[in-house]
Parts: C-alpha cells; structure tokens; sequence
C-alpha cells in the first residue's frame, strides 16, 4: 500500500470519527460551548501521544500503518481548524471568556492528553 493511500484512507476514518464524535458530544452536553470540538482534541492528542511512543519505541509497524494513523486517522479526526472557528465564534459574538477559556482549556487538555498517552504507553510497553 502506498504511503498516500494508507494517508487518505485514515483520514476518511478519522473524518468520520470525528463527526460522530462531535454530534454525540454535543447530544450529551448541549450546544452551548464547543464540548465536541474540544472531546475530539484532548482524545486525539491523548492517543497521538500514545501512538507516537508505542510505534516508534515498541512496535516495529511500516511507515505506511504509521503515517496512517498519525498523519491520516488523528490528523483528520483533530479538528485544530475547527478549534479556531469556535473560538472566533465566541470572540466575535461578545462571549471573550468563554472564547478565552476555550483557547485555555484547548491548549493546556490537549497538551495534558499527550503527554498522558506517552506516559502510558511508556508504562505500559516500555518496562
């Protein structure tokens, strides 16, 4: 398989993934605040950052099952894009400390969610 395919073909799975995600986010929680943009994120980072250890530092996959699902799946189903449409919603339409709070609960989530799936997957494979 080539390395675009596997690329393009994660990336429609993680399109996909992300919207379901999102809409069932939002069916739990409400519409409120960006609770589904901000799930997919933190899960995302949270198994990037796993992912990123177990196939570099355990597992010996191709670059075509790794870019797969880092670059394809995780690349699409983070929705960084999306991130900064929210935010601009919420800055735009007055609402600056829920926009703010976003950003602030965005950056430090994510970053706490990556760095949480390296820690496991260190714990857990690297012994």
């Amino acid at each position: 398989m080539s390395i675009y395919l596997a690329i393009a073909v994660g990336g429609s799975c993680g399109a996909i993934s992300r919207y379901w995600m999102s809409n069932t986010t939002y069916s739990w929680l409400g519409n409120d605040f960006p609770y589904g943009t901000l799930m997919v994120n933190v899960i995302g980072s949270l198994v990037m950052g796993f992912l990123t250890v177990l196939l570099a530092q355990r597992f010996n996959v191709s670059e075509e099952v790794r870019l797969g699902l880092i670059v394809g799946f995780l690349g699409s189903f983070t929705t960084f894009s999306a991130f900064a449409l929210d935010t601009i919603h919420w800055y735009e339409s007055g609402a600056v400390v829920k926009a703010l709070s976003y950003v602030l609960l965005s950056v430090v989530f994510c970053i706490v969610g990556a760095l949480a799936g390296m820690m496991s997957a260190k714990q857990l494979f690297l012994r």
